[in-house]
C-alpha cells in the first residue's frame, strides 16, 4: 500500500467522482483509476460501488476510510513538525520541570525566550525528580530542569544553572517566626511537613535535619508544592522549602526565615541526553538558558 494510493482514495470517497477527484488531485482520471484498483486488488474487497459517473463507499470502504483519514493525518502532522523541528524559530520544545520551579522560574525563562523566539511552542511535563531523569533517557522530553543536577549517569548530561537557598516556612504564630535567622535544630521538636518516600527534596530536608542531630517528626506528607505550603499556613507543621518557590507565592499566614547551622542549598540545573542530538530549535533553547543564568548569575553577584 502507498502513501499515493491512500490519497487518492480520500480524495474519490470525498467528491464520489472519480473525475472530480483526478481534477483536484491535478493528475490523469485514468491514473486514479489504476490506483484504487489496485489498492482494492491488494486488500482483495470492493471500496466502491460504481453507478454510471458516480461512485460512492462500500460498508468496508467507509470503515477503512475512517483509519486512512487517521493515518494521513498522524502523517501530516508528522511532517509539520519535522519542517518546524527544521526551522529554528517555529519548532515544539517538549520540556520537563519539578513543581518547585513551576511558579517562577519556568515562566520567567520561557517569557524571556519567547521575546526573541515568538514562534517557538512549548510542550510542558511536569514531574519528580528521578521520573524527569527518566523522561530525557526515554526521549519522552528534550530538555528538563531538576533540582539538583544528577551526576555520574551516563545517558544524561547536566549543567548547573544557579544555587537555590532552602529557608524554614513557619506559621506566623510560630514561636520563632519573628527570627531573622534560625539553626535548623531549633526545629527539632517541631512536626514537619514533607514531600513523600522517594522525592529527591524529602531526601534533601532529611539529610539536613540529620546533620544537625536530629530525625524530623513527620506530621503530613504531600506531593504538591502548594498543599504543602498551605498546611504550614494553617499552623499544622513546618517545613522547609527551596526559596525561589517564594518569590512570588509567600502564603498568608506563613514567615520565610533563613537558615544558619548548617546553611542548606540544592543546586539547579539542566539535563539533556547524551546519546542523541537536541533538535535545532532545543539547541537555541538549551544555549538560551545557559546564557540567560550566566548573566542573571553576574548581575546578581
Amino acid at each position: 500500500m502507498e502513501l499515493r494510493q491512500i490519497k487518492y482514495f480520500i480524495e474519490v470517497a470525498k467528491r464520489e467522482h472519480m473525475t472530480e477527484a483526478s481534477t483536484s488531485l491535478h493528475v490523469a482520471q485514468s491514473a486514479v483509476s489504476r490506483q484504487i484498483f489496485n489498492l482494492e486488488a491488494e486488500l482483495g474487497v470492493s471500496l466502491f460501488f460504481r453507478e454510471g459517473r458516480s461512485i460512492r463507499l462500500t460498508p468496508i470502504g467507509s470503515t477503512f476510510l475512517a483509519f486512512m483519514e487517521q493515518a494521513i493525518n498522524v502523517i501530516d502532522q508528522g511532517v509539520r513538525e519535522v519542517q518546524e523541528s527544521l526551522d529554528p524559530e517555529k519548532g515544539t520544545i517538549r520540556v520537563g520541570y519539578p513543581s518547585s520551579l513551576a511558579s517562577y522560574m519556568l515562566p520567567t525563562v520561557i517569557s524571556a525566550f519567547r521575546k526573541q523566539y515568538p514562534d517557538v511552542k512549548f510542550k510542558l511535563l511536569q514531574g519528580s525528580y528521578h521520573e524527569l531523569i527518566e523522561e530525557v533517557i526515554k526521549g519522552e522530553v528534550d530538555i528538563a530542569l531538576v533540582a539538583p543536577v544528577p551526576r555520574g549517569l551516563k545517558k544524561i548530561k547536566g549543567e548547573v544553572l544557579f544555587l537555590d537557598n532552602i529557608v524554614a516556612l513557619l506559621s506566623t504564630d510560630h514561636p520563632l517566626a519573628d527570627r531573622s535567622a534560625i539553626a535548623l535544630s531549633d526545629l527539632k521538636e517541631d512536626s514537619f511537613i514533607l514531600f513523600p518516600e522517594g522525592f529527591i527534596m524529602r531526601d534533601m530536608v532529611v539529610d539536613a535535619c540529620q546533620e544537625a542531630g536530629f530525625t524530623p517528626l513527620t506530621s503530613f506528607e504531600g506531593q504538591d508544592i502548594d498543599a504543602i505550603k498551605g498546611l504550614v499556613s494553617a499552623g499544622l507543621g513546618v517545613t522547609l522549602i527551596p526559596e525561589i518557590t517564594l518569590i512570588d507565592s509567600l502564603p498568608r499566614s506563613t514567615v520565610r526565615v533563613p537558615l544558619t547551622g548548617p546553611e542548606v542549598s540544592r543546586n539547579v540545573g539542566v539535563i539533556i541526553p547524551k546519546e542523541r542530538e537536541l533538535m535545532p530549535t532545543e539547541r537555541i533553547f538549551y544555549q538560551f538558558l545557559r546564557n540567560f543564568f550566566v548573566k542573571l548569575n553576574g548581575f546578581t553577584n
